[in-house]
């Protein structure tokens, strides 16, 4: 009796040490992010100051508030339209999802994806969400998630390569500027021709598939992904469709950008150029950082790309990506009225999600 009551107390100690050991490395990580952001941040507001005085004229010349607030309107526009898209590619599996559904899913994501503190990842709590909404359709979740992301950062790369293009960027005789360029053009022929893999026939694919399927650890779900994706492998109108979408979203970020610019004291850069820079930074989005990759790069781009007339003072562009940042934050609040409204859903989701996470790490 008593050696059974040793067992069972051995057992539930087990059962609790995993989830904290789970927690506190979750928090280290998080804190290390946070970290890393704020240093990545502090270092540029320092170059900047001992470089010029463009916070002080942030400060004290006059701002167009006008053009602010339309460069607001701007990044909603398309904000709402990658909320869209995604609702477009989840219908497109059959998942009966709501229009206002995907708007308020897409919101949820948005906002965890902002949350530097949080948990789990935006897309994570999307696919979870749509899941547990939708429970016979847990597989279709995880392709729309991905294939939409994947579809969202590859036509970064082409609309930054046809910006490139259109407007000679890869032209000026600027060594850093040329690597750019040239890194940029073999991503998109890169990407190109990945993607026409994982979305090839069968008898060409599925014994790849396989094989990535036996690698240890990751095999499983990487296969598992692969073949999620390839659920759109027979909708070419689809994938056109929001592909198209794409380029409007990454069109109005840039448009949002040159707006800020225009709407800030100082000198810019020019409409074009902002259809390339802009891209550029956006695609360090991917690093999993709450801030500062992004700010570094637009910042060095506005540094380095000449322009006609007065040179653009340096940390012009980290004020611009501040901006840019403040303005998807208060994006972001709007999804707080779902939030708030469901909240015991979301936590019901966050804790679903963590289970997930801390299951396939244990695999």
């Amino acid at each position: 009796m008593v050696v059974n009551q040793e067992r069972s107390t051995e057992t539930r100690q087990r059962q609790t040490k995993i989830p904290m050991t789970h927690h506190v490395k979750k928090l280290l990580i998080t804190l290390l992010k946070v970290t890393l952001s704020a240093a990545i941040i502090g270092y540029l507001v320092y170059d900047a100051m001992h470089r010029g005085n463009v916070f002080a004229n942030l400060c004290n010349e006059p701002k167009h508030w006008d053009i602010l607030a339309a460069a607001w309107a701007a990044c909603t526009l398309a904000t709402l339209l990658t909320f869209v898209r995604w609702w477009y590619l989840v219908r497109a599996l059959g998942v009966p999802c709501r229009f206002a559904d995907g708007i308020r899913i897409g919101f949820w994501g948005y906002l965890f994806s902002l949350a530097p503190l949080g948990i789990v990842g935006g897309d994570v709590v999307k696919t979870v969400m749509l899941g547990h909404e939708h429970p016979e359709h847990r597989t279709k979740a995880l392709a729309s998630v991905v294939v939409d992301r994947v579809v969202g950062l590859y036509l970064l790369f082409v609309v930054a390569s046809s910006a490139i293009l259109l407007t000679g960027f890869w032209q000026i005789p600027l060594p850093d500027l040329q690597w750019i360029c040239k890194l940029t053009f073999i991503l998109t022929i890169v990407g190109a021709a990945a993607l026409g893999a994982v979305l090839g026939p069968e008898a060409a694919v599925g014994p790849a598939v396989r094989v990535c399927g036996r690698i240890p650890r990751i095999g499983h779900h990487l296969e598992g992904l692969i073949r999620a994706v390839r659920m759109y492998r027979h909708m070419p109108v689809v994938m056109i469709v929001s592909s198209l979408m794409s380029i409007g979203v990454h069109c109005c970020f840039a448009i949002t950008c040159y707006l800020i610019a225009c709407g800030l004291p100082g000198t810019h850069l020019s409409f074009a150029q902002h259809f390339v820079v802009m891209p550029l930074s956006a695609v360090m989005g991917v690093v999993p950082l709450p801030m500062g990759p992004f700010e570094a790069v637009l910042d060095f781009l506005y540094t380095h790309v000449p322009v006609p007339g007065p040179a653009i003072a340096a940390g012009q562009g980290l004020v611009v990506a501040l901006v840019y940042r403040l303005i998807t934050i208060l994006i972001a609040s709007l999804g707080t009225y779902y939030y708030f409204s469901n909240r015991r859903e979301v936590a019901e989701v966050i804790h679903e999600a963590e289970e997930e996470e801390r299951a396939e790490q244990g695999t």
